[in-house]
């Protein structure tokens, strides 16, 4: 059942033709490079390695500490510097361990070494990924081998390769399709050897007219591969659209893709799978978008797993002008983190730096005003939800209604009530806080 579109959605200002037609360049970090135990969803990663012992491109330095953890992977050579806090994105801290660079990206042994897939078994599959290291590259950040593992494999029906990228500004996703198409069919036909009902979908918005016809020419001879073209809006990215376009399908709080016969990932890890089993390299780099009205020179590139944020925007030449910009934000607009300051290290799941030079929030809060009760956060919700309704019930602290009634939970902080409202309500903002509450309270 293949649709064109969701229920609901927005169209904010792309911001993508500052960067959509830069190719990717390779940038190598100048400075030391800092790996945080804590980049994935699960348990932190627990370290092998202390202060002062040497290490290789491709070394595993921390390993998975649980069932839903993932290993982290050195992406240089060098000596190990300092096991200790630092700062990530969120303004927290968290143990990471510091790597000196040596600059000669000495590799370890195996890496590179090439490998039929066809002749592994799905366990031996699964270990390499899990050895890798790989996540969600989309954003989540969800260890793949444990995605790729699903209770009852026959019954998936769909492995989608989500190529949607949504989110305004960001065009690594689109530049990886168009640069690498071959190796992300690739790994597609990897993770469909581990399901033997499925059918392999490439979603990709009609806005990335070149990374269509990329994916389409890679899959030409591919009986069970097909590019599904869809309107662009937004969030088309988030894990339930995909799947109501593709198959139809939806999920309630607490399940999962794989409860409906769908695996979906990133077409970022689908590549990350396909370098991993056919060509023995972990998760080392990604693609990476700095873009926005307050850069120089916006663009795409590979950059190494650690590196530091100030690295990136060096790399697109520093601020436009000179000028100190408002906003600077991990990822994009709708869904992306303010930061304070660019000290942080790029982990696995952070794909963008986007510099504005005004702050959109700043400029909604001066405009604030009470609900108007137009309904338009209604309409535009994908899931179907009652925003007006939940900010009321948030507001009052009134969580059991909140949860039992209206569904509160189920909300995925896409941010498109808040885009949509004329009002400039912050209603992503509130229910993010009232699920955090929520969920506090039921630890306790």
């Amino acid at each position: 059942m293949y649709k064109k579109t969701f229920h609901g959605g927005a169209h904010p200002q792309g911001g993508k033709q500052l960067a959509r037609d830069i190719p990717f360049r390779t940038w190598l970090p100048k400075q030391d490079l800092v790996f945080h135990l804590n980049q994935h969803i699960g348990k932190p990663a627990k370290p092998v390695v202390q202060k002062g012992d040497a290490v290789l491109a491709g070394q595993v330095i921390a390993e998975a500490d649980g069932f839903v953890s993932a290993n982290v992977v050195c992406s240089c050579s060098g000596r190990v510097k300092a096991v200790e806090k630092r700062r990530n994105v969120l303004g927290t801290t968290d143990l990471s361990i510091v790597v000196e660079n040596d600059g000669q990206y000495t590799l370890a042994d195996g890496i590179g070494e090439e490998t039929d897939y066809t002749a592994l078994s799905g366990k031996e599959i699964l270990d390499r990924i899990k050895a890798a290291g790989i996540v969600g590259l989309g954003g989540a950040g969800f260890p793949t081998h444990v995605k790729l593992a699903p209770k009852k494999p026959e019954e998936i029906r769909y492995v989608i390769a989500n190529g949607a990228e949504c989110e305004p500004y960001i065009c690594c996703d689109d530049q990886l399709m168009r640069t690498f198409p071959e190796e992300i069919v690739g790994g597609m036909k990897v993770m469909l050897s581990l399901f033997p009902a499925a059918e392999g979908v490439i979603l990709i918005e009609e806005n990335k007219p070149e990374a269509i016809a990329a994916m389409e020419r890679a899959c030409s001879g591919e009986p069970n591969i097909r590019v599904h073209r869809v309107k662009a809006k937004y969030p088309q990215g988030s894990e339930r659209s995909v799947m109501s376009v593709v198959a139809g399908k939806h999920i309630r709080l607490g399940m999962l893709p794989a409860d409906v016969g769908c695996v979906v990932d990133n077409v970022a890890t689908v590549r990350a799978v396909y370098r991993t089993v056919c060509k023995s390299e972990p998760l080392m780099e990604r693609g990476f978008t700095v873009s926005g009205d307050g850069v120089e020179t916006p663009c795409n590139l590979m950059v190494k797993i650690g590196t530091c944020f100030e690295e990136m925007l060096e790399a697109a030449g520093g601020f436009k002008g000179g000028e100190e910009p408002e906003k600077l934000l991990c990822g994009g607009p709708m869904m992306g983190f303010a930061m304070a300051d660019l000290e942080a290290a790029v982990c696995k799941n952070n794909n963008a730096l986007t510099v504005l030079r005004k702050d959109p929030v700043a400029e909604a809060h001066r405009q604030m005003t009470s609900c108007l009760r137009c309904g338009r956060c209604n309409q535009a919700c994908p899931l179907g939800l009652t925003p007006q309704m939940m900010s009321v019930a948030a507001q009052r602290g009134d969580y059991e209604r909140y949860e039992k009634k209206l569904y509160g939970l189920e909300c995925v902080a896409c941010g498109t009530c808040t885009f949509v409202c004329p009002a400039k309500r912050p209603l992503m903002q509130l229910f993010k806080q009232t699920k955090a509450e929520i969920m506090a309270a039921k630890r306790k």
